[in-house]
């Protein structure tokens, strides 16, 4: 398959009719049928069933689609950087992130980023660590923000700022005289608030707990911390959690004691090894760890 009928096959496939794809492609009627003829002569194949002026895409049209749709993104981010240039923008940085460090240390980083940045572009997404990875060696990123290292050898794991598990509480759960202590397994009480199995930072709780002869009951469990914050905040149990969610959490609903034993934290700036970071990304990254640590600072 050449480029054009990529280009006009996808069309077709997302306004289902030839008036329709000519249209988006701004084209003729006439012209998105004969490329389409010739795309399904040089396939070799039918793309479409075609039932009173209508098409119906066959199973081979569906199969095809879906890694078209990979193409399709690749050209659009393609356009996006030739108006860029034409329009002499500075460049586009990329970056992923776990929803955890989105919220609690993102928004600070941009609006110091920004001031000498105020042109640029950014694109922000949040995923979790494994898909992160994927997207770093794809190229879909320029960096990523995690709670953990991930171990790839194709992935450079820089840490950024570090601070230990915090257990929080809905306000007047403890004393103040408690708040100036380490929370121990002993102390997890009422409504517990876990995390999934497959987080890293929740099975060490969990592994702690255990050493203590400890085995709490999560009735509810969450997959992000920042689920597990709105839930305390509410006054919908405890839960322990990274040190950049306590930190975050309203201090007018949200008691914060440090887990005991300790459980270091780190954020890491994550890049694809084969790909280093322009002028623009880097000052944003030390951004980003400044705002961390000025985070945990506020919080001490």
């Amino acid at each position: 398959m050449r480029l054009r009928h990529i280009e006009v096959f996808h069309a077709i496939m997302q306004v289902g009719t030839i008036s329709g794809a000519a249209q988006v492609l701004h084209i003729s009627q006439p012209a998105v049928t004969k490329v389409l003829q010739h795309c399904e002569q040089q396939l070799g194949m039918p793309l479409f069933e075609r039932v009173r002026g209508k098409l119906y895409p066959k199973p081979e049209a569906h199969r095809l689609f879906a890694e078209t749709e990979k193409l399709s993104r690749d050209l659009l981010g393609i356009r996006r950087l030739a108006a860029s240039l034409k329009s002499r923008a500075v460049e586009t940085v990329r970056l992923v992130s776990t929803p955890t460090v989105a919220i609690s240390v993102l928004p600070q980083a941009m609006r110091a980023w920004r001031q000498d940045f105020p042109a640029a572009r950014c694109e922000l997404g949040t995923h979790h660590t494994s898909e992160i990875v994927n997207i770093l060696r794809l190229g879909e990123a320029d960096m990523a923000l995690s709670l953990q290292d991930p171990g790839h050898p194709g992935i450079v794991a820089e840490a950024l700022a570090q601070g230990v598990m915090t257990a929080i509480a809905p306000r007047g759960t403890w004393t103040d005289r408690q708040c100036r202590q380490p929370l121990t397994a002993q102390g997890l009480t009422g409504e517990l608030i876990g995390h999934e199995d497959s987080d890293p930072l929740g099975a060490q709780v969990l592994a702690a707990c255990e050493a203590q002869d400890i085995e709490p009951e999560f009735r509810t469990v969450v997959q992000t911390y920042q689920i597990a914050r709105s839930l305390v905040e509410a006054g919908g149990g405890m839960a322990v959690v990274d040190p950049f969610t306590a930190a975050s959490a309203s201090p007018a609903l949200v008691q914060c004691r440090p887990w005991a034993p300790e459980i270091p934290v780190q954020m890491y700036l994550l890049t694809a090894s084969h790909a280093p970071l322009s002028h623009g990304a880097r000052q944003l990254a030390d951004c980003i760890a400044r705002a961390a640590r000025e985070r945990l600072e506020g919080f001490a």
